[in-house]
């Protein structure tokens, strides 16, 4: 594929907002998870909460839009001069031309769960304040993106799990190399709600401690939030100074259980080999994985199996859910931007809730952060159904 330039950022997470902040904690490798204290939830287990999102409504034209999610996008969306550069991208290429490729696994069902409780007695109706179309409607989120920036050109929602922000970075690179745009914000959000807390946890699939990505004591995931942004745009010659691109996609779909990886991998193996011929790259130019790493028995079995196959014993990875924790729909971009930001600053994160690596995984699974030159990152995103993507990041500059 033709390489895509990655010119700006907007991010939120438990970690915090904005690139700065976030930043901060990769270093330190502090943890965003704690206790799960999301209301409605009599849990044990830990969560990776965004705080203050409660007391920050969507007002203005915008309003009937206001949901857990929009407001997790919007905190996103108004960090590191994000607004700033689609304003300036509008003005260059025209609304027409600029894309709004979204992820979400949930969209706003928080505000279905809400209205639930808040039905008519008698006649079992909704509240005549709950708005489906603006709220929860899986598509929401893209009509709440063209709508703050008055933008006319594709726009597109992905629904595919724990893929879902991973996969829009593909369908951008398709809808430029098809000049049907020529810039693109990619992302989206995934908010906590009742249905995925409980859900998981029916499912044996949480843990009451923090994380433990690849750890031999590694009992389940912790349920985290998170909205990013990416403002991708054609790589001209006279790009302005970004030096981070999208280099390849990698996408599979194995189908082999509605909830379990294939145990060797083999969809994973896919989505990453096909990410390294779309980049026109070899298994040894990958200098870090950002691996899917969710802490559970069968999920990290399978990708280490895939990954130790394909890459061998020698290449660096880390999961950076210990710190997140999984925030599912938004999990791809989260982390693309947590791989960008390793990338320009030239480290690995660290895996702190990992404390005793299992001995039956045989990948290079780095527990302490370290310091390293990095010219190609790789970053998974693996969902429920098998539906699989990687993603190649690269350097320049």
């Amino acid at each position: 594929m033709r390489p895509l330039l990655l010119t700006h950022v907007g991010v939120v997470s438990c970690l915090g907002a904005g690139q700065a902040e976030t930043l901060r904690q990769l270093r330190r490798g502090e943890s965003g998870l704690r206790p799960c204290d999301f209301e409605g939830a009599a849990l044990e287990t830990h969560i990776g909460r965004v705080t203050g999102l409660e007391t920050a409504p969507i007002l203005g034209v915008r309003a009937p839009y206001d949901c857990r999610n929009h407001r997790l996008a919007q905190r996103a969306l108004e960090r590191d001069g994000f607004v700033d550069a689609v304003i300036r991208a509008r003005g260059q290429y025209g609304a027409h031309r600029i894309g709004v490729f979204a992820g979400t696994s949930t969209a706003g069902i928080l505000e279905s769960e809400q209205a639930f409780r808040r039905r008519d007695p008698d006649s079992g109706a909704l509240p005549p304040e709950f708005r489906y179309r603006e709220q929860h409607n899986t598509y929401s989120i893209a009509d709440f993106l063209q709508q703050t920036f008055a933008l006319t050109g594709p726009a597109l929602v992905v629904s595919a799990a724990c893929a879902s922000t991973a996969k829009v970075f593909g369908v951008a690179a398709r809808m430029i190399a098809l000049d049907l745009c020529d810039a693109a914000i990619v992302g989206g959000a995934d908010s906590l709600c009742l249905t995925t807390l409980y859900g998981f946890n029916a499912l044996q699939l949480t843990s009451t401690r923090p994380c433990r990505p690849f750890d031999v004591a590694r009992d389940g995931i912790s349920i985290g939030e998170a909205a990013g942004f990416v403002l991708v745009e054609r790589d001209e010659p006279n790009a302005r100074g970004a030096n981070i691109r999208l280099l390849g996609v990698g996408e599979s779909s194995d189908a082999y259980h509605m909830s379990s990886p294939h145990p060797d991998g083999l969809g994973a193996r896919q989505a990453m080999q096909a990410a390294l011929s779309s980049a026109g790259l070899g298994p040894q130019a990958i200098d870090y994985i950002n691996i899917h790493g969710t802490a559970t028995k069968a999920g990290d079995l399978a990708e280490d199996h895939a990954v130790s196959t394909l890459f061998g014993r020698d290449t660096p990875c880390t999961s950076t859910k210990g710190l997140t924790g999984h925030t599912l729909g938004a999990s791809g971009v989260l982390e693309v931007i947590l791989s960008m930001l390793a990338l320009r600053h030239a480290f690995i994160p660290a895996s702190p809730t990992t404390q005793n690596l299992d001995p039956e995984l045989r990948s290079r699974y780095l527990q302490a952060g370290q310091d390293l030159p990095l010219t190609h990152v790789m970053t998974n995103s693996f969902g429920f159904g098998g539906s699989n993507c990687s993603l190649i990041l690269g350097r320049t500059g």
